[in-house]
């Protein structure tokens, strides 16, 4: 039998999509790639816990060209839109963003994108790693509103840490600093016409541009900003799995799926699934009951014991880790990595709700080793979110 190779290389080839970024992200040495969304996204360019150092006390641009957008128009479009999402959009006004769940009829999770409402009847979904456009051309087909749904030629970078907003007024002026969480706003960069949210997948201050004609122009916009990032130390870095569960932020195919519903991941609050409106939406109904009679299971926040169990992104978490109660199987570690600030190993768990009270303690396996583990409150750091939510001031005249 042949030894096992412990990082296996992922195969470059035409089958699977690139992003409009690939080529120039690939200059600043990709370490590692996964597919996401079809398409080849860099994880890490070699050492996963100096980017998460660098995204805390600096300024990082990201390559996620894989957030493919499912684009929605017409003059049912506010309707139809509302119907996918749990959320009710009449409380979004134009120009706002939306964290929603798309779900199914039985109510689980079809995906948690970031919901965009660039007009009254023109709304983007900022997809995670599922096919949501096949499922919204399929609602589309039988439901009799006048929509379009497509996936337009636009593309994203994200520009996350604490120094993101001296590169973003290098890029446009102090006139960006207005832009609220959660917010958009349109703007021109070098000629290039770009769509700017103050949004990301860090739990810390932060943005993303979106570049249309992105085929055409994403590496010219990768070249501007990396122009503009030089003289505040910007480093091209993927996405920091260790930040985001320290945030509390999950991620689609690991801490949640089609089997997993609102209420069992914590976020089945008014503000997420909204039973009080009016619109119909899909799930409404089995998402009432569910509800109605509570959950069996939840997703917690756990501390584990013993030695690092890495950056997540870095491969050490090939599978999820059993957990189990008295010596027995009782749920599992579905993301998990060791906090350099914290020097904790920290992730989540999907327990039964009957072992989700803080303070439970709990056996989980890592390769083999039992290590003792217990539940803790998340997100593990800032669990007011008041880092990315913080108020920016222009800067004085002259500064």
């Amino acid at each position: 039998m042949s030894p096992i190779i412990e990082h296996p290389e992922i195969l470059l080839y035409t089958r699977i999509r690139k992003s409009p970024f690939f080529s120039a992200s690939r200059r600043h040495g990709v370490a590692m790639y996964s597919v996401y969304n079809h398409t080849y996204h860099p994880r890490h360019y070699g050492d996963p816990v100096a980017e998460y150092w660098q995204l805390l006390e600096g300024v990082t641009l990201w390559d996620v060209g894989v957030e493919r957008q499912v684009e929605i128009t017409g003059p049912d479009a506010f309707a139809f839109t509302n119907m996918l999402v749990a959320r009710d959009l009449a409380k979004c006004e134009v120009g706002q963003c939306k964290y929603v769940f798309v779900t199914a009829p039985d109510g689980g999770i079809i995906n948690d994108p970031v919901l965009l409402r660039l007009g009254e009847d023109h709304f983007w979904l900022s997809l995670a790693d599922s096919d949501v456009l096949l499922w919204a051309l399929g609602v589309a087909h039988g439901s009799g509103l006048d929509v379009t749904v497509r996936e337009p030629d636009v593309g994203p970078v994200q520009i996350q840490g604490p120094k993101s907003k001296d590169v973003m007024v290098e890029l446009f002026g102090d006139d960006v600093l207005e832009v609220p969480y959660y917010f958009l706003r349109r703007y021109e960069l070098d000629g290039l016409p770009v769509l700017v949210s103050r949004t990301g997948y860090t739990a810390e201050l932060g943005y993303e541009i979106y570049v249309f004609d992105a085929s055409r122009h994403g590496e010219r916009l990768w070249d501007v900003v990396i122009e503009a990032g030089r003289p505040h130390g910007l480093a091209v870095i993927g996405p920091s799995h260790i930040r985001r569960i320290e945030g509390g932020i999950l991620a689609y195919g690991a801490d949640m799926w089609l089997d997993t519903n609102p209420y069992e991941v914590g976020m089945g609050y008014d503000w997420m699934v909204d039973l009080e409106q009016k619109a119909d939406f899909i799930g409404k109904q089995a998402l009432a009951q569910i509800k109605q009679e509570g959950v069996r299971r939840k997703l917690v926040g756990v501390e584990i014991a013993g030695a690092s169990l890495g950056a997540y992104s870095d491969g050490s978490m090939v599978d999820v880790f059993p957990v189990s109660r008295r010596g027995e199987r009782v749920g599992q570690v579905t993301s998990a990595c060791h906090s350099p600030r914290l020097d904790k190993n920290i992730g989540y768990a999907m327990v039964p709700i009957e072992l989700a009270d803080l303070g439970t303690e709990l056996d989980v396996e890592v390769a083999g080793d039992r290590r003792d583990a217990i539940v803790v409150a998340m997100p593990f750091v800032d669990p007011k979110k008041e880092i990315p939510k913080q108020r920016l001031d222009r800067r004085p005249a002259g500064a």
